[in-house]
């Protein structure tokens, strides 16, 4: 399991933002509590706590949204990560996490590892939707959905529990698929450059966005080949690739993957530990809706292909999870069913 990342973001002297949360808010507290706001981020180190490993598309936005978030401040794997954001974590807002968008509903399936209740976790908000891939190297002779039944590929998961393989079991059961999930690859990056010195034949849930901030030219290449798509919508730049909802063969089976997918509608989350001030909450909420429209920000994004298509807010995450966790038993039955291995 990768050890925890912690990236720090420094706040930066921002009064001006303060007030312009205020009038935002239209519930601006008198001058002593918005003091009290900026005299606690003024100077301070906001610690990140990122839960996968280093090198993939989690880190490469989580340091991307560090070096602009402290501006719009007030003032100057998996698990481990969460259950540590929930349970140890400070709770006076000096600690925000990135974590992978399957650890939240990780308590939806039943997981005994899971220590934390999603609903009661402060979100702050996501910079996109993930859309996923079954994605396969070039030199493997597999080009459909109708190979991907033929013929046994073998594919990267970090283990027995985690996303990938939770995917690669649901897809075998709805669509026919063919896929060996082989573990020992802690995140995404880990899986591309087993593909690369030909340990595997492909990732059975490559998410586009990462693909495209650290192998920008794969698809665009056909150095890999995207063999079928799913998430909320079919993603246009993937036009040309099916769509997984579209190939179900019955109705309870499409049912299973909208209920399955809607991790991916997360994106890729931002969130405070429960139990911390009501205004402090809302400052890092404003903070991070703020960058989410910081034109700098924006450009960075878009450089180095961090995905920024669709921003979601911290209250519009927050109904995503209450909806999750009043699914119907017969579906949260079959997913539990799903993902154990």
């Amino acid at each position: 399991m990768p050890a925890l990342q912690h990236l720090d973001l420094r706040m930066r002297a921002a009064i001006p933002h303060l007030l312009a949360l205020c009038a935002l808010l239209g519930t601006c507290a008198p001058q002593a509590k918005a003091d009290a706001i900026a005299d606690f981020y003024k100077g301070r180190t906001v610690t990140v706590v990122v839960s996968s490993s280093a090198g993939g598309g989690y880190d490469t936005l989580a340091r991307a949204l560090a070096r602009f978030m402290g501006r719009h401040m007030p003032g100057p794997g998996g698990m481990t990560a969460t259950n540590f954001l929930y349970n140890n974590a400070d709770k006076d807002g000096s600690v925000i996490g990135l974590v992978q968008n399957n650890t939240p509903f990780e308590p939806l399936f039943g997981t005994k590892e899971a220590r934390y209740d999603p609903v009661k976790f402060n979100w702050l908000g996501s910079p996109s939707s993930e859309t996923a891939m079954v994605l396969i190297w070039h030199t493997v002779p597999v080009s459909s959905v109708a190979d991907l039944k033929a013929r046994e590929v073998a594919v990267g998961v970090s283990g027995a529990n985690s996303t990938p393989a939770f995917f690669t079991r649901l897809l075998n059961a709805t669509l026919g698929t063919n896929m060996k999930p082989v573990n020992g690859y802690p995140g995404q990056n880990d899986v591309l450059l087993a593909m690369e010195r030909g340990e595997l034949d492909g990732h059975p849930s490559a998410f586009f966005s990462s693909l495209r901030s650290t192998r920008p030219a794969w698809l665009r290449d056909k150095t890999a080949k995207a063999i079928v798509q799913y998430g909320l919508e079919k993603l246009a730049e993937l036009n040309d690739v099916p769509f997984a909802p579209d190939l179900a063969a019955s109705d309870d089976d499409r049912l299973l993957m909208q209920a399955a997918f809607a991790p991916l509608v997360l994106g890729r989350p931002f969130l405070a530990p429960p139990g911390i001030p009501v205004e402090r909450l809302a400052a890092l909420r404003e903070a991070f809706a703020a960058t989410m429209a910081d034109p700098e920000f924006l450009a960075e994004g878009e450089r180095i292909g961090l995905g920024l298509n669709a921003p979601r807010t911290g209250a519009q995450i927050q109904k995503v999870m209450e909806r999750a966790y009043q699914s119907p038993p017969r579906v949260t039955d079959r997913l539990r069913q799903l993902n154990v291995p």
